[in-house]
């Protein structure tokens, strides 16, 4: 298998962020996405050449997401990207349909009014993300964008437990429909939920986010939706 890295997500990272962790987060960026295929290899040092970084913030990065599962080491090889299997997959969106839906109902009962326009820069930025086709700006907005509402609540156990299940998804199609008119539309759900937190809608937001889960087994996983 080839250990050459993707394009997109795996673009040069800038020296002003933290390189470990900016290159954790496009890798796992590129591995949510489907960016990087289950069962690809990949190896630090072409990576750091593609990121434009040493080794070392490279390997760190790699390391951690071994002990996330993203990928498994292979002797004299480097690492290859896990394969999670659609079963998996529809473990993890049936937990989230749990959790997340049920504290989106909450919220609208008790939204803070004052958070708004803050809320509204984060769905522009995950539009943005959707329409330009850059997978990490979207998936990084986006997973700001529900960590914060979720941690309106006031709950840091459901921050943390839905912050790891969003991590362990993974968008199989998502860049088969980067920059299409699909994941904008997908993108401008974000603003709907809103909508409705603001106005009180709590059976509203409810099913609303989840049909924002669904798309993760309908859409971005190359299937019709539900």
């Amino acid at each position: 298998m080839s250990t050459t890295a993707a394009p997109g997500s795996l673009r040069r990272i800038e020296h002003t962020e933290s390189l470990r962790e900016r290159v954790r987060r496009a890798l796992v960026a590129a591995i949510v996405s489907g960016e990087l295929a289950p069962g690809q290899l990949v190896s630090v040092p072409t990576l750091a050449t593609r990121f434009n970084v040493s080794a070392t913030p490279v390997r760190e990065a790699i390391l951690e997401l071994e002990k996330s599962g993203f990928v498994e080491p292979v002797r004299n090889k480097g690492f290859r990207i896990t394969l999670v299997s659609e079963e998996s997959l529809r473990h993890v969106a049936s937990v989230r349909l749990m959790i997340e839906p049920t504290c989106m109902e909450r919220l609208a009962a008790a939204f803070p009014t004052a958070a708004l326009a803050e809320l509204r820069a984060g769905a522009d930025r995950i539009v943005e993300g959707a329409r330009t086709g850059d997978l990490v700006a979207y998936l990084e907005a986006d997973t700001a964008f529900h960590v914060r509402l979720t941690a309106m609540l006031g709950n840091p156990i459901a921050v943390e437990i839905i912050s790891d299940l969003r991590s362990r998804a993974r968008l199989l199609g998502l860049s088969a429909i980067a920059g299409t008119s699909r994941l904008v539309e997908s993108a401008q759900e974000h603003h709907e939920l809103l909508d409705l937190l603001i106005a009180g809608d709590g059976p509203g937001a409810r099913g609303l986010m989840e049909r924002h889960i669904g798309h993760s087994l309908g859409l971005w996983a190359g299937h019709a939706e539900h």
